[in-house]
């Protein structure tokens, strides 16, 4: 199993809408990639690790699927339709990690 990970870099001047992206950005996007996606959650960052300091990251969500080759194959038939969506919920480019699930508890 892989775990596909979107992160969206802290920035004070980003704007990111949490609420969309939660309800309606990653329900269509795991309806597009439809069995390929076989879960997601969706963080949202609190703070880098002690009071007062922001977090890495404003935002991320991790795709779980049961291959690299099968998260490639879907996304790649709904990119246009994901990414046409990405501009009503932020104005921040996204880092992207493809990793192994070693454990998953």
């Amino acid at each position: 199993m892989i775990k596909v990970s979107i992160m969206y870099p802290t920035s004070p001047e980003a704007r990111f809408d949490h609420d969309y992206y939660r309800d309606r950005h990653m329900p269509l996007v795991a309806e597009l990639l439809g069995e390929a996606c076989l879960r997601w959650t969706v963080d949202r960052g609190v703070n880098g690790g002690r009071h007062g300091i922001d977090p890495p990251y404003v935002a991320m969500c991790h795709i779980y699927s049961d291959s690299v080759d099968a998260f490639q194959e879907a996304f790649g038939a709904s990119a246009k339709q994901i990414m046409a969506d990405v501009g009503n919920y932020t104005d921040i480019s996204p880092v992207m990690q493809i990793s192994d699930v070693v454990v998953d508890g």
